[in-house]
């Protein structure tokens, strides 16, 4: 098929895009990189078109389909969406990308190369000739210009090259109408495709929903748009999760589809998700002080408790609501959704369906996972290893009446002004331990070597070491390092006596930990109203698995390059996990499925980590990256180039 009658098929809403494919993704180097290519007679792929007699909403765009059978484009959207951006000089009617990526586009008659428009560059030099220009008008509306220079019949083929490229003819595969399985079209479309990310079964499950009501992606972004500015980052898969958890009582997405779920449940169902999510984040924050999502841990057991919330013909009590929060804090430090989740998602809303005290049955099934769910002090032990208590520490500080040292405020909830920030505190300082060959992470980074003060205390006690400034707080306000869980022998406050402190401090984590839980159990703590979002304070809660302010950057930037190439963007503090669900190692920031799912291997960054992390994610299939250019290299040469450039 020329490239010149795929053009006009799509001016005919003939040939389209099925509503389950990603939008366009391309950036202005491989559009650059195909047109090259194209001039040189490279070969550049074929193409899989589904012919079959289609419904306007399994496509995309809204300009009505011609009528008969139609071609759904399954692979070669990007190849097929740049050129029609080329020779149109507009982007295709289903297109939703950066349509700066293709447009613009000039070719330089002596150099040939192919560059996007630059005024210094090109103004006033005629030798830049637009390719889209070139495309509608021929190769003869340059005559005047070539043959002012000395050898017009070069620039002329040249000109002549890039202007047959709309005679250019793919070879097209076809897949015939009798495959009629959506299902179907997909596995064929994530066995071939050479050049997209594989759809998941939400993929798969949203794209069903859109099909039948278009505005199902809209409406849920709505709501992660609304949670995300409270603080809260989720994902459009963990949304339809939690739906289809209301939904159906399942965890499998298929299960949507069996079920023969309507587009007026599945538009019932996000507004009654909505609703007790905010219950859930408005109760986690208000009773446990996880005001935001670096602490908020175990986003997938939220699926369970949309299912209790929605089960329920009036709000729990207070003392319900506490032992949910009980189960819910436990399910998060013992790692109880990490790894494949939908067995245990299951496992849960069965326990919520199928009992009269659906919450007792949850906590049955965290101690026959689990066994004793009671707290030890050697559960503090590390950084890395330990990073699912931050969390712990975090709530301890908010709910317990942790004081800030020198202002003397408590740092609870709705305590602090806005330009009051809390922020992560190393008892002993870094560069103290760091000097006196206390091992960096294990060490310097010990969970409980860290507690939280305001911004301005933070700074004001800089790098003094506690025996020194530990005295002054404690008369100025007595009690105060108690409410810190400090030992309260001096002794212990010396560089030379560190591990003796850690080990002390973990005893009274732990304690303070096991009291508060044993209440919020059996249902003594006193009632505060938590009916909505609060968050007036900007935590600075970094994960334990980050060692300091430099790496935080880090990792934000590589996250943020990630976004803007149109990849994801990575899980933040993601968990290797045994067999046993024993946490062994966190990673910085990871790719676990590739950087495109099911394609290529897992990928991590490690910035700064320690031999041990660096084996754990090795011999777990993860290719690691210790520096943000050397990730960006891979993703460049590796993703966007092989990958990605057909």
């Amino acid at each position: 098929m020329k490239l010149a009658v795929i053009i006009a098929n799509i001016d005919m809403n003939a040939m389209t895009l099925p509503q389950f494919q990603r939008g366009y993704v391309w950036k202005r180097r491989q559009v650059r990189e195909l047109m090259r290519s194209l001039y040189n007679g490279y070969p550049i792929g074929s193409l899989l078109v589904w012919k079959t007699q289609a419904r306007q909403q399994d496509v995309k765009g809204d300009q009505p389909l011609a009528l008969g059978v139609n071609e759904l484009l399954l692979d070669g959207q990007q190849r097929v969406t740049s050129l029609y951006g080329i020779v149109k000089g507009k982007a295709p009617p289903f297109c939703n990308g950066d349509s700066s990526a293709f447009l613009n586009l000039y070719f330089n008659l002596e150099t040939e190369e192919f560059e996007f428009y630059g005024p210094t560059k090109m103004q006033n030099n005629p030798l830049w000739i637009s390719v889209t220009e070139l495309m509608q008008k021929g190769v003869g509306h340059y005559f005047d210009i070539i043959m002012k220079y000395p050898d017009p019949k070069t620039y002329h083929n040249r000109l002549t090259a890039i202007e047959t490229i709309k005679g250019f003819s793919f070879h097209v595969e076809i897949i015939a109408d009798k495959i009629t399985k959506m299902d179907d079209v997909v596995d064929i479309f994530n066995q071939v495709n050479s050049g997209g990310t594989k759809l998941s079964k939400g993929d798969l499950a949203l794209a069903k929903i859109c099909a039948d009501w278009p505005q199902a992606r809209v409406e849920m972004q709505k709501r992660l748009d609304k949670w995300a500015k409270r603080g809260y980052w989720f994902n459009l898969d963990w949304l339809l999760r939690c739906m289809n958890a209301l939904l159906t009582g399942q965890s499998d997405f298929a299960e949507l589809d069996r079920q023969e779920i309507s587009s007026e449940q599945i538009k019932d169902s996000i507004h009654r998700t909505e609703k007790h999510i905010d219950r859930t984040l408005n109760l986690i924050s208000g009773r446990l002080g996880l005001d935001h999502h670096k602490v908020l841990g175990s986003p997938n057991s939220k699926a369970a408790i949309v299912r209790y919330f929605d089960t329920l013909e009036s709000p729990p009590d207070h003392k319900a609501q506490d032992r949910l929060l009980f189960w819910y804090v436990h399910a998060m430090i013992w790692g109880r959704y990490s790894g494949p989740v939908e067995t245990v998602i299951r496992q849960d809303i069965m326990a919520v369906d199928e009992n009269e005290d659906p919450i007792g049955a949850l906590i049955d099934n965290l101690r026959q996972n689990r066994g004793s769910l009671r707290i030890e002090p050697e559960n503090f032990i590390g950084a890395t290893r330990g990073s699912r208590y931050y969390p712990l520490l975090y709530m301890l500080t908010r709910v317990y009446g942790t004081r800030d040292v020198d202002s003397g405020v408590e740092l609870r909830m709705h305590m602090l002004g806005k330009n009051s920030q809390l922020e992560l505190h190393h008892i002993f300082p870094k560069a103290m331990l760091r000097n006196h060959g206390y091992h960096w992470r294990n060490d310097v980074n010990a969970l409980a070597n860290f507690t939280f003060l305001t911004k301005e205390t933070n700074m004001r006690i800089g790098s003094v070491p506690p025996e020194e400034y530990f005295p002054h707080y404690e008369a100025k306000h007595p009690g105060v390092l108690a409410s810190h869980w400090i030992p309260d022998d001096p002794e212990l406050w010396k560089i030379e006596n560190y591990h003796e402190f850690l080990a002390a401090r973990r005893k009274l984590l732990a304690q303070a930990a096991n009291n508060f839980l044993d209440q919020l159990l059996q249902g003594a703590i006193p009632k505060t109203d938590a009916s909505k979002f609060t968050r007036d304070q900007a935590a600075r809660a970094r994960p334990i698995h980050i060692a300091s302010d430099e790496e935080e950057a880090a990792l934000n930037e590589a996250m943020r390059w990630m976004e803007a190439q149109s990849l994801p963007r990575g899980e933040l503090g993601y968990e290797l996990v045994g067999a046993d669900n024993e946490l062994i190692a966190t990673l910085d920031l990871a790719w676990p499925q590739g950087i495109q799912t099911g394609r290529g291997d897992a990928v991590a960054l490690l910035i700064d980590e320690d031999d041990d992390t660096l084996k754990a994610a090795s011999s777990r299939g993860f290719t690691c990256f210790s520096s943000l250019p050397q990730l960006q290299h891979y993703v460049l040469r590796d993703i966007l180039d092989e990958n990605g450039s057909m």
